[in-house]
């Protein structure tokens, strides 16, 4: 490896890290800012330690959670048997003539495989949704020519244990075998594991020594792609190629220098920009997203990650708090407040999941754990439980039904002061979090919203669909930062499906997710905004209209 530093030029001034492959690029006004860190990183051999698996890192604390999750730093190893297998079944199923895979996930799960596929250029359906209109048009899609993919850690989670019984059925109703074609992906043990096996699925087991969201190259990552047509032994050999450089106790150890910067601005600068500027790696953001927004907001700090491209606001304009990390094809010269990220998929994986370990060790979190997450998932579970009628709107306004706290809405009746009342608690530490419960397929124009928000308001802003969301950035906007600001965005379905032997449909499950997140943000004083579109085909139009004269009216 090598690196420059020094001198005036743009040229001279940024450290380049160079080796198997080159992947980081550091501007000199970061390159500045970590450099304290960097060398006590260094000086506590924090690399080799992370390496050679060393739970200890991360304090007494953690030690208890960190001894079982430290699996990824031997995927390679342990993955290596599912290429052929993989290839083997895949061929199978060519043979059969099926040749449509959809993949029933929910984070960790679903964002690695979204991203090897989406960069192999091959398809993978992911079903990551309660939505009703989204699972029916899943399982409208080619069914005859279909296997599922149900992948689930825990074994338990809702959404993809809903989206099991819902292929099961729909394959009896079609006249096929579900045990032909459904493979389960799971841990160990895990309920999902003992109701498939008593069942008679295929089933891959992961290592239950990886977290969910570091779980890219196991089971959960490499099952689904493979069987859609991704060669992940090529995968898995990038990684194997790369990962010996994160080892290395050096001043420019990528890793390192990742982790850093990630962290060491905590807590002025606690927001990453991850800006897609070209990158061959299609959609890495959002796999990073999760990665580190669950690994690191919590206990009241972390660092926000926050998804954009080269045209985005923030992406062109300097906000104090956010750190831009551009993610490239090919390194050249940073900005000076900037970094560039490149590298193979495989290369990136392992680098991420490094960096966010350190940066983990920088923030004194344990970077494993999620102790946030239970609580949108037991809100939830007590409105399945006890299906309240709905609430009433505050008021309806050009079709939208607008609800919140009687403090944000005290004297408001129309949407854009709805919109304006929320958005003027903002401060200079603030972030906007755009959360849509609905139909991404069918709508995916409502993402375009988050470009609109950051714009007008000149803040760090995400978007997530919800719930696919809770089971990402869901840890951070609770345990992290408390600087977040809500805007819930729903609709009404248009049809409903019922969840086989569940005593509630798919429209009223993804409703109680969506009750049960608000609940819990406002507990812990979030200001929140959800609005209710009767009519989603103009939602989008009609919020840019109120977002405009919201701040025409400022």
């Amino acid at each position: 490896m090598s690196s420059t530093t020094g001198g005036d030029s743009p040229d001279e001034s940024n450290v380049n890290v160079a080796g198997a492959e080159n992947v980081i690029s550091v501007g000199a006004a970061v390159a500045e800012r970590i450099s304290a860190t960097v060398a006590k990183l260094v000086e506590d051999k924090v690399a080799s330690r992370l390496a050679g698996s060393d739970h200890t890192l991360w304090g007494p604390a953690a030690e208890a959670e960190a001894i079982k999750r430290l699996g990824w730093l031997s995927s390679t190893l342990v993955s290596a048997p599912f290429v052929d297998q993989m290839a083997e079944l895949r061929a199978e199923f060519l043979d059969e003539g099926i040749t449509h895979v959809v993949l029933g996930g929910m984070g960790g799960s679903s964002l690695a495989p979204e991203v090897i596929t989406a960069t192999a250029g091959v398809e993978l359906t992911v079903l990551d949704s309660t939505e009703p209109g989204q699972v029916l048009a899943a399982l409208a899609d080619r069914l005859d020519k279909t296997i599922v993919v149900i992948s689930s850690k825990s074994g338990s989670t809702v959404e993809t244990d809903s989206q099991r019984r819902a292929y099961e059925t729909a394959f009896e109703a079609a006249g096929i075998n579900p045990i032909d074609r459904i493979i389960v992906v799971t841990d160990p043990g895990s309920p999902l594991h003992e109701s498939a096996s008593a069942a008679g699925y295929r089933i891959f087991l992961a290592d239950p020594a990886v977290g969910g969201r570091y779980s890219a190259l196991t089971a959960f990552g490499l099952v689904p792609s493979a069987l859609a047509g991704a060669n992940i032994g090529d995968l898995l050999a990038q990684t194997e190629r790369f990962q010996p450089l994160l080892s290395d106790d050096s001043p420019n150890n990528p890793g390192l220098l990742l982790g850093a910067a990630l962290a060491a601005g905590a807590p002025a600068v606690d927001k990453v920009g991850l800006i897609d500027n070209g990158s061959t790696v299609v959609g890495l953001g959002n796999w990073i997203e999760q990665l580190i927004a669950e690994s690191t907001g919590k206990q009241g700090t972390g660092v926000l990650p926050v998804v954009l491209d080269a045209e985005s606001f923030e992406a062109n304009h300097v906000l104090a708090d956010v750190l831009p990390v551009r993610l490239v094809s090919q390194l050249g010269i940073p900005a000076v407040d900037e970094i560039q990220v490149a590298g193979s998929l495989g290369a990136q994986f392992i680098l991420w999941e490094f960096a966010t370990a350190v940066a983990g060790r920088i923030l004194g979190i344990d970077p494993f754990d999620q102790p946030d997450v239970e609580s949108a998932k037991s809100a939830t579970r007590a409105l399945l439980d006890n299906r309240p009628a709905p609430t009433a709107p505050n008021f309806v306004d050009q079709g939208i039904q607008v609800r919140g706290d009687q403090k944000l809405l005290q004297g408001v009746s129309t949407l854009s002061g709805a919109l304006r009342s929320l958005l003027s608690t903002l401060t200079p530490q603030s972030y906007i979090s755009l959360q849509a419960y609905v139909n991404r397929v069918a709508h995916p124009e409502l993402a375009e919203l988050r470009d609109a928000f950051a714009t007008a308001t000149h803040r760090p802003t995400t978007f997530g669909w919800g719930p696919r969301f809770l089971h990402s950035t869901g840890q951070y906007h609770k345990g992290g930062a408390p600087t977040g600001v809500f805007l819930q965005i729903r609709s009404i379905p248009d049809v409903d499906l019922s969840i086989p032997e569940r005593p509630f449909t798919f429209g009223q499950l993804i409703t109680a997710q969506a009750d049960g997140d608000a609940s819990v943000l406002e507990s812990l004083g979030r200001p929140v905004l959800v609005l209710t579109m009767t009519d989603a085909v103009r939602g989008r139009e009609t919020l840019l209209a109120a977002l405009a004269d919201a701040y025409r009216s400022a």
